[in-house]
């Protein structure tokens, strides 16, 4: 290379775009583990915050990785397993409900329809007869 394009090449201008919003980071379970495990067993001074900026992590990231175990320990203690026993009364309510309405909106609607008719009879100047058939009153 000449002199000239190693000048060039070692006083290149960095690139003035701006990147619109940097990605959150998002950690694995397992990571947040290891990373815990690890931390907990450092004996020496110093030897988490050189884990830290090995990791790129924070001391809150640790700390509230810690929590986080604790917590999750005591609830799958604490946790009775398999699912939970639903009283099937309210099941049965909530779908009785769900079809009551249903069944007033309908009813609301067919309502509404038969007082159209009977406007419409009336404005036609017929009334219902009692067989069914219409009849007409002029």
């Amino acid at each position: 290379m000449s002199g000239e394009q190693a000048t060039k090449q070692e006083t290149k201008i960095p690139d003035p775009e701006v990147v619109p919003k940097a990605k959150r980071r998002k950690f694995t379970a397992q990571y947040k583990l290891h990373i815990v495990e690890e931390a907990d067993a450092c004996t020496e001074p110093g030897q988490v915050g050189a884990l830290l900026r090995r990791e790129g992590l924070y001391a809150s990231h640790l700390s509230n990785w810690r929590r986080l175990r604790q917590e999750g320990q005591q609830q799958a203690l604490s946790k009775q397993r398999g699912r939970k026993a639903q009283d099937r009364s309210v099941a049965e309510l909530a779908k009785l409900r769900r079809e009551n309405e249903r069944l007033r909106a309908r009813l609301e609607q067919a309502e509404m329809i038969i007082e159209v008719q009977k406007k419409l009879s009336q404005i036609l100047g017929r009334t219902p007869v009692e067989n069914g058939t219409i009849e007409n009153e002029s």
